[in-house]
């Protein structure tokens, strides 16, 4: 306990450090958004990455479809990383920063409302991204107690606002330069991590044929190429995972830091490996959940049904030597915290520039601009804290949910508005809304949230150039 007490101090001096080295580099609203718009590959990468993958992803996520799935729930990491990684660089990377560029903008509702000559859809989208990041931040917040409440035996409540503090101490003082500078070590530490992860989970399963063996005689399904549940959930979660960052606010972002052309070609093959690395070992060590968890050896998780964010922790607790467990701590504190950083850095942003700065007061000066912010962080920090506190659903749903709405709502507006010139307002508009709607209306009537999200972002992508082809009413565009 004292190892890990110490390391978790070092730990959380190293992102005070960072934050103070920040905010000495940190002179404008544009440094503290975006780090003046020049932010290399590797630290992008890293950035881009991280807050990709979090505690959602390795506890929530890597239980849950491990459980069900077995060995098919890879397919999510594998298409996580070509088409939510590899393909969204490869696309729409530079055309991102270019369009940040071009219209001077530095956050997705600022974009929309160039692109579309609309401040109405400024303000829709500042608060979407406000209402939908709370619950994402949260079910980060909760993975990440849940495995400190195994690990630490510390009460939940205190380990929530205890990363409630670090978390908003490094944004409020440094904002995008201590986050991008701070992302690129937890990456680092994530990919060192994962790799002990991986060895020691194999060889505690006695190789790769033994756990595959052990899942076949639980249920040969476990081990087919679409596990139990069937090809539409799987499907779904596959797109929910893979094709809402086309349009996630905190990942366009990086984007419009980036430094140049360059840059985005070295990070999109960077950023692919790490995605390769984390996703896969987190979805292959989900499955083998099945082979090391049953009602016998951890009673707790099975009281009412599966308790599915219960899962990776024990898992992670049963195969990791207790003198090395400190690196799981490590590595799911790194996972979150750079997740956090970005939501709540993204949430700040479109608070204070879309929604105050856009309608409430137009005349705020820069140094008024960036202290809001700060303010901002440290209040969005709390909401997620309050919310986490609830517990008001599994990991999973609350994830989902959150993805779902942010892309059904985003996807047809921006990536259309980014690769079409023949998109008007009409179109964005229906198929934002009508998007949101759709998810809204299908979760809230019973549909899973990956199901509910995935048809809500494919009306959305649907309906942009299909209302803007038969819209009679020719609209400016700006591109």
């Amino acid at each position: 306990m004292t190892v890990k007490v110490v390391v978790l101090a070092l730990y959380a001096l190293m992102i005070i450090i960072v934050g103070i080295v920040g905010l000495r580099k940190t002179r404008s609203s544009k440094d503290f958004l975006l780090g003046g718009g020049n932010i290399g590959p590797w630290m992008t990468a890293f950035s881009y990455g991280t807050a990709y993958f979090s505690a959602v992803l390795f506890i929530g996520f890597a239980g849950n479809i491990g459980w069900n799935f077995g060995l098919s729930g890879l397919w999510v990491a594998f298409f996580n990383a070509f088409i939510g990684v590899f393909v969204v660089w490869s696309l729409l990377g530079w055309k991102i920063k270019q369009a940040a560029l071009k219209y001077e903008v530095s956050t997705m509702s600022e974009f929309l409302e160039k692109r579309y000559d609309s401040s109405t859809f400024k303000l829709l989208g500042s608060i979407v991204i406000f209402i939908f990041l709370i619950p994402y931040s949260a079910a980060v917040f909760m993975g990440l107690s849940y495995l400190f409440e195994i690990f630490l035996k510390v009460e939940f409540l205190w380990i929530l606002a205890a990363m409630g503090i670090f978390t908003a101490s490094y944004i409020v003082l440094g904002g995008y330069k201590s986050m991008a500078l701070i992302d690129m070590i937890f990456g680092l530490i994530m990919t060192f991590c994962v790799i002990l992860l991986f060895y020691f989970n194999v060889e505690r399963g006695g190789g790769f044929v033994s756990i595959s063996d052990k899942l076949q005689a639980i249920n040969p399904r476990l081990v087919s190429t679409v596990g139990p549940p069937g090809w539409w959930p799987l499907l779904s979660l596959v797109f929910l995972t893979s094709i809402a960052p086309f349009a996630m606010p905190q990942l366009v972002q990086k984007f419009m830091a980036i430094r140049d052309h360059k840059s985005v070609k070295t990070g999109a093959i960077a950023s692919t490996f790490f995605a390769v690395l984390i996703g896969g070992v987190a979805y292959f060590l989900g499955a083998t959940t099945r082979i090391f968890i049953s009602p016998e050896t951890a009673p707790e998780i099975f009281i009412n049904g599966v308790n599915y964010d219960l899962l990776m922790p024990e898992l992670l607790n049963t195969v990791i030597p207790a003198s090395l467990s400190v690196i799981i701590l490590l590595l799911i504190l790194s996972a979150s915290m750079s997740t956090l950083a970005s939501l709540v850095l993204i949430s700040s942003s479109s608070f204070t520039k879309d929604f105050w700065g856009g309608f409430i007061n137009k005349n705020m000066n820069d140094k008024k601009e960036t202290a809001m912010m700060r303010y901002m962080s440290a209040f969005f920090v709390l909401l997620a804290v309050l919310f986490a506190a609830v517990q008001l659903d599994v990991i999973v749903e609350i994830l989902g949910i959150s993805w779902g709405a942010l892309g059904a709502f985003f996807l047809g507006p921006f990536v259309w508005g980014l690769l079409s010139k023949k998109v008007n307002k009409t179109g964005a508009f229906v198929s934002g809304i009508g998007g949101l709607c759709v998810c809204l209306i299908l979760y809230f009537s019973g549909m899973s949230s990956p199901e509910a999200g995935t048809i809500g972002m494919l009306t959305s992508l649907v309906l942009n150039p299909l209302v803007s082809v038969l819209s009679p009413i020719k609209q400016a565009n700006r591109q």
